[in-house]
C-alpha cells in the first residue's frame, strides 16, 4: 500500500501520521517527547515504535515533515510607523509561521539593540518607508543593527529604493541577508507574500540546520515549514476547497496549547452590518494570531493574571482556591486533573484562553460621535457571522469538554464591542490532523481536502 509519512516535530512533542493515500485513511498516529537536545531522531523513532509495522514493513513514497521544535522560528520585525510599516513586518512574520517575540518602529536605538541580542531571534524582518517615501529610517536602522553581536539572517522588506542599500549595509555582519518587496509599497496597501516566502527560504535553508533537524533528513525528505504554516494552510484548504471538492467555507482555527494559543481565521472579516466605517490597516483574509500568555501549562500564571476576576466568576472559587490549582501546574506542567475538581479548573481554564484569545483576534465595533451624528467604526474583522470554528491541539483532543473550552469563542453580549462569531457550527480535530494536512497539501491537496473534511468532526 501507498503510505505518507508526515511528522510534526513540536517544542514537547514530535507527532507522526501515516496516511494510506488510495483510501485516503489515517493507518496510525502517535506521539513521543521531542528530543532536540540530544537527537530529534530519538522522539521520532519512539512515535513510529508505537504504530503497528505491518508484516511487509512500510512503503513510504513521500516523508514530509514541519517543525517548532527548540522554540520554533523566532522572530524580531522592525518598521517605521507602528501602526503602518511596523505592523505590516508584524503580519509578515506572523503568516509565514514565526514567533513574533517584538516589534520596533521608528529608529532603533542602543537599548532596542540590547534586547534583539538578549532575545536572539532566529530571523529579523526590517521594513519602513512606502516605495517612494521615507529612505533614511531604513539606512539608519541597517547600521544600527552592524552593532548587534553576532551574526543572524536577515530579510528586508522595506522602500524599494533603498532596500539594495541597505542589504549591502548589513552584509558587512549579517548572513544571509535577503531583500523581498516592501510589505507595505503604497500607504494602507499591505503585500507580504514576498516577505513570506523569503523567511521560509532561510527557515528551509538555514534555521533547520541550526536547531539540529537535519538530522531527520537521514529519513526523510526534508522539513517543509514552520508547523503554524502548515496548520494555516490547512485551515486554508479547509475553508476554500479545492477544484470540484468544496470546502467548509470561513471559518476559525483554535489551538489550545500548553504555552500559547493560536488563532487562524480564513474570512474577509468585512462589516456584516451597513452604514458601518472601517478603520486601520486591512485584514488578510488567512490571519494568524498568536497569543503567547495565554497557555494552560508553562503560561498558565499569566493566563489567570489576564483573566482577572473572569476566571472566579466561572469556577465560583476563592483566589486561594485557584492560586492552590495554579501551583499543581506549575509543579508539573505535564500534570492531567486527578479529580472532578482539577477537570472543572482545566476547562475553565480553556475556556479562558479561548475568550481572551479570540477578543485580541476578533475585530473591534466602537461608536464615534461626529457633527453630523453618532456612527460605528470597525478596526479588524468581523467574525459575527462566521459559520464555523475548529478546535485542534492536544488540550482540546484529551478533554472530555471540548465543546465547553471553544465556547469561550462565543459573542458576549456584555462584552458587544468584540466582534467574535455568533451562533457558529463546532468541530473537533480528533486526530490532531491540521498539521499534516498541511503537509500533505503540498503533494495531494484533493485527498488532504477529504481527509480533513472526513476527520474533523461535528461536536
Amino acid at each position: 500500500m501507498p503510505e505518507i509519512l508526515l511528522i510534526d516535530f513540536g517544542s514537547t512533542y514530535t507527532k507522526v501520521t501515516i496516511v494510506n493515500l488510495e483510501k485516503e485513511e489515517i493507518i496510525g498516529t502517535a506521539a513521543a517527547g521531542t528530543t532536540i537536545e540530544s537527537n530529534i531522531m530519538e522522539g521520532l523513532n519512539h512515535a513510529l515504535a508505537q504504530i503497528p509495522e505491518p508484516p511487509e514493513g512500510w512503503n513510504f513514497i513521500r516523508k514530509l515533515a514541519c517543525s517548532s521544535a527548540a522554540g520554533g522560528l523566532k522572530m524580531i520585525a522592525s518598521g517605521l510607523v507602528k501602526e503602518l510599516t511596523a505592523e505590516a513586518a508584524r503580519r509578515a512574520a506572523l503568516g509565514a509561521g514565526a514567533r513574533v517575540l517584538e516589534v520596533f518602529s521608528y529608529e532603533l536605538t542602543s537599548e532596542d539593540i540590547g534586547k534583539i541580542a538578549q532575545a536572539r531571534p532566529d530571523i529579523l524582518l526590517l521594513a519602513g518607508g512606502i516605495d517612494g517615501g521615507n529612505k533614511e529610517i531604513l539606512l539608519k536602522n541597517a547600521e544600527k543593527l552592524l552593532e548587534l553581536p553576532f551574526s543572524l539572517p536577515v530579510v528586508v522588506a522595506g522602500n524599494k529604493a533603498v532596500s539594495s542599500q541597505a542589504a549591502e549595509i548589513l552584509r558587512c555582519k549579517h548572513d544571509p541577508v535577503v531583500v523581498a518587496g516592501n510589505v507595505m509599497p503604497e500607504l494602507n496597501v499591505l503585500e507580504v507574500e514576498s516577505a513570506r516566502d523569503a523567511i521560509r527560504g532561510i527557515f528551509l535553508d538555514r534555521i533547520i540546520h541550526a536547531k539540529g533537524l537535519d538530522k531527520a533528513e537521514e529519513l526523510i525528505e526534508r522539513v517543509m515549514m514552520p508547523t503554524p504554516a502548515a496548520v494555516l494552510s490547512a485551515a486554508e484548504l479547509l475553508s476554500q476547497g479545492y477544484g470540484d471538492e468544496k470546502g467548509l467555507g470561513e471559518l476559525l482555527i483554535i489551538d489550545v496549547g500548553g504555552a500559547t494559543t493560536d488563532i487562524h481565521s480564513i474570512a474577509a472579516g468585512d462589516p456584516s452590518k451597513p452604514g458601518v466605517m472601517l478603520k486601520g490597516l486591512p485584514e488578510p483574509f488567512a490571519k494568524r494570531t498568536v497569543e503567547g500568555d495565554l497557555g494552560m501549562r508553562y503560561s498558565a500564571e499569566a493566563l489567570v493574571a489576564a483573566s482577572g476576576k473572569r476566571l472566579n466568576q466561572i469556577l465560583g472559587w476563592r483566589d486561594e482556591e485557584i492560586q492552590e490549582q495554579l501551583e499543581l501546574f506549575q509543579a508539573d506542567p505535564w500534570r492531567v486533573p486527578q479529580n472532578e475538581r482539577e477537570a472543572s479548573f482545566d476547562t475553565a481554564l480553556g475556556r479562558m484562553a479561548v475568550e481572551l484569545s479570540m477578543k485580541r483576534h476578533a475585530g473591534t465595533l466602537e461608536v464615534v460621535y461626529t457633527p453630523f451624528g453618532a456612527t460605528y467604526v470597525q478596526q479588524g474583522k468581523d467574525l459575527t457571522p462566521l459559520p464555523v470554528v475548529v478546535g485542534t491541539g492536544g488540550v482540546l483532543l484529551h478533554h472530555s469538554e471540548p465543546l465547553e473550552v471553544l465556547r469561550g469563542a462565543l459573542f458576549n453580549s456584555m462584552e458587544p464591542t468584540f466582534l467574535k462569531p455568533h451562533n457558529p457550527d463546532f468541530y473537533l480535530d480528533q486526530d490532531y490532523i491540521l498539521a499534516s494536512m498541511g503537509l500533505l497539501r503540498e503533494v495531494n491537496p484533493l485527498v488532504a481536502l477529504r481527509m480533513l473534511k472526513k476527520y474533523c468532526v461535528r461536536l
